[in-house]
């Protein structure tokens, strides 16, 4: 959390900010190296055997994983698991997505009617790690044999209850955890005149985290001999015909195009 203090609109709480954003990355970086190499040797370890790749956030956590799908520089076999009423804040009431991440059994019913299988990856992003959306899903796509990412605050573990039947958070139902060091609260700035605090930094933490993981994965598949399956952007010449051949090559591995 920032420090209290008074501040004018001269661009000091943007510094601020900023400051508070850097200082996350950096401890990303420099902390989560080991769980970074070894998620992005997971994906990696999918794709060469002929997995898909899968990505889940609930409300404000599904921004991080939409910005895995579909995009130019990125994995083209990474999917968006949808659970309706709960990716995104476009629901109405917005309310209702985290109601929703609340009920137990929802995951499993998705799943069940999803294209999930074993030897499959999925990336599950909770930043509290603590409803019974996320755990369950983790907990039962592992049942499945599916290979499981999970993105979440481990300070919350120490700071708030489960609220999944089983008494657990995320991180305790995962292949691989990758720790967003968000303090509890996703808020990184206070003032004296504003009785809350405020400015939430997990979205740019949470997807420069992972960017690094689909980084590493792409890596580490060059390294084996086998050319990632990357998309280019449409708006530079001949990114479509690049984008149309990797479609062709892995159309049974892409269910955003169908």
């Amino acid at each position: 959390m920032g420090e209290t203090g008074s501040a004018s609109a001269d661009g000091k709480l943007s510094g601020q900010f900023l400051d508070a954003a850097i200082g996350l990355l950096q401890r990303v970086r420099d902390e989560e190296a080991e769980s970074v190499a070894t998620a992005g040797g997971l994906l990696a370890d999918t794709v060469a055997a002929g997995g898909r790749l899968f990505a889940f956030g609930a409300g404000h956590s599904s921004l991080a994983a939409q910005d895995l799908v579909y995009r130019a520089g990125g994995l083209a076999l990474m999917n968006l698991l949808t659970v309706p009423g709960v990716v995104g804040v476009d629901v109405m009431p917005a309310t209702l997505g985290s109601a929703l991440e609340h009920v137990d059994g929802l995951a499993s019913a998705v799943l069940s009617c999803s294209p999930l299988r074993a030897g499959d990856a999925l990336v599950i992003i909770s930043l509290s790690g603590r409803n019974a959306l996320p755990v369950e899903m983790a907990l039962t796509a592992r049942s499945l044999g599916v290979k499981v990412i999970g993105v979440t605050s481990v300070a919350y573990t120490t700071a708030t209850k489960p609220r999944h039947s089983s008494g657990t958070f995320l991180k305790d139902h995962c292949d691989v955890v990758l720790d967003s060091k968000i303090a509890v609260g996703d808020a990184e700035l206070s003032l004296d005149t504003i009785p809350a605090p405020f400015a939430p930094a997990s979205t740019v933490v949470t997807s420069a985290l992972l960017q690094a993981v689909m980084a590493t994965a792409a890596g580490a598949l060059a390294e084996r001999g086998i050319e990632p399956p990357l998309l280019r952007s449409g708006n530079v010449d001949g990114g479509l015909e690049w984008n149309d051949r990797v479609f062709e090559e892995y159309g049974d591995r892409i269910f955003y195009r169908q």
